[in-house]
């Protein structure tokens, strides 16, 4: 998306299944494989519809963290088992981590602008 090197999830890839790829400094996921080998990008999203909130046992209650990484907060919270939840992280609300809303603001200005339109959207499919 930006240009950096990007960083494979721990997930086990299957002939059927995607890997996915993100990267570290504007955290844009890429989707590579599955059955017709599609190469993917999603759109651009406002910080408010693009973090789900962190569930973790060892997260402290009445705050709500934003899922960054595998077992990771955007703040850097590290939790074995960490995932995110059903549920948007809304940076607006009152009990939204600071530190968390701080470093989406920060990633959200390091997706390129050329990127957060519709036409940016890439898929590509591998010809047989």
């Amino acid at each position: 998306m930006c240009g950096l090197t990007m960083w494979r999830w721990p997930v086990l890839p299957t002939a059927w299944e995607e890997e996915t790829w993100s990267c570290s400094w504007c955290y844009a996921a890429t989707q590579v494989g599955g059955e017709w080998f599609e190469i993917s990008c999603p759109l651009y999203l406002p910080m408010e519809m693009r973090w789900e909130r962190a569930v973790a046992d060892g997260l402290a209650s009445g705050v709500s963290h934003a899922f960054g990484i595998v077992d990771k907060t955007l703040c850097g919270i590290q939790e074995v088992g960490m995932s995110p939840s059903d549920h948007w992280w809304l940076p607006e609300r009152e009990n939204a981590c600071g530190a968390c809303r701080e470093a989406a603001r920060v990633i959200d200005d390091r997706w390129p602008q050329a990127m957060r339109g519709e036409e940016a959207w890439v898929s590509v499919t591998r010809r047989l």
